[in-house]
């Protein structure tokens, strides 16, 4: 089945701004090779897509925009600031350094990739970005990998709260506290590694019955889980197969037990990679 971009459900962010509730991940697509994949994703029906400057493929981006045949209004496209340009001028100057690279007059959505919290320096980029937004390089301000402490002190200081956080989520790490502190604060949650394919999620026995129940296959169980909670998840793929087969998860539902099935797959420390925001740091 096709999916069309009219059928993938639209959030409106806390600034106004709009993004699809399912994004393309980009990440490990790069060169001749990663436009080609992009291209396949956007007309496959992806309309966010989601990169960033330490990817290396923000140009690949620009260029599978111009090759999709899709008019760029249509589309969404995100970059991300890395941590050794948190400083206020090094951030301006790398949010112009990509959209130079990436042939773009602007990105819909920029965030700050990682906290980074003993370098001290996360508010001072985010401030950055809200003036380039002001400029009209940036349409909407948020965040990666913030923890709620981080995300309260970029509203005591800087005045607004970030559009977006995108954090490692999964069933084997749901991260509900964490998603409700965002809903409370009309923040958009977008998840990063949404199957967990490190942790091997979709062998697990519980997804493998939950798609043999519903007929799907265990990719889009995992996927529909984090639609119907309302966050963005952002599966990366290079097969125009399996992008098809990612993006087709809105014609069907779990059921609440279902879902908390998948839910209660929790661990207690469930993250893939052990990067924990409050320490862990990425330049």
């Amino acid at each position: 089945m096709t999916t069309t971009p009219s059928q993938i459900p639209t959030y409106t962010l806390n600034d106004g701004t709009t993004v699809p509730g399912i994004a393309l991940g980009t990440y490990g697509l790069n060169g001749y090779a990663g436009v080609d994949a992009m291209v396949a994703g956007i007309r496959a029906g992806y309309r966010l897509v989601d990169s960033a400057f330490n990817y290396e493929n923000e140009g690949a981006l620009g260029e599978a925009v111009r090759a999709c045949g899709v008019p760029r209004e249509e589309l969404r496209l995100t970059s991300k600031l890395p941590g050794r340009h948190h400083r206020y001028e090094e951030a301006v100057r790398t949010v112009e350094e990509s959209l130079m690279r990436a042939g773009l007059d602007y990105w819909d959505l920029y965030l700050i990739h990682w906290p980074n919290p003993r370098q001290e320096l996360y508010v001072e980029a985010f401030g950055a970005l809200v003036d380039l937004k002001r400029r009209g390089l940036i349409r909407s301000v948020g965040v990666s990998n913030f923890l709620p402490d981080h995300l309260q002190r970029v509203r005591d200081d800087v005045g607004e709260w970030p559009s977006v956080n995108q954090i490692e989520l999964h069933p084997y790490f749901p991260q509900n506290e964490q998603v409700a502190y965002h809903n409370d604060r009309g923040i958009v949650t977008e998840a990063w590694s949404p199957l967990g394919r490190k942790l091997r999620i979709v062998d697990d026995p519980v997804v493998a019955a939950i798609a043999e129940e519903t007929g799907r296959n265990v990719g889009q169980v995992i996927i529909r889980w984090h639609v119907q909670q309302g966050i963005i998840p952002l599966p990366k793929s290079a097969s125009p197969q399996r992008m098809a087969s990612n993006l087709d998860v809105f014609s069907f539902e779990l059921s609440d037990e279902q879902m908390t099935r998948l839910t209660d797959l929790a661990r207690p420390d469930g993250r893939s990679n052990n990067q924990d925001p409050a320490v862990y740091e990425e330049f």
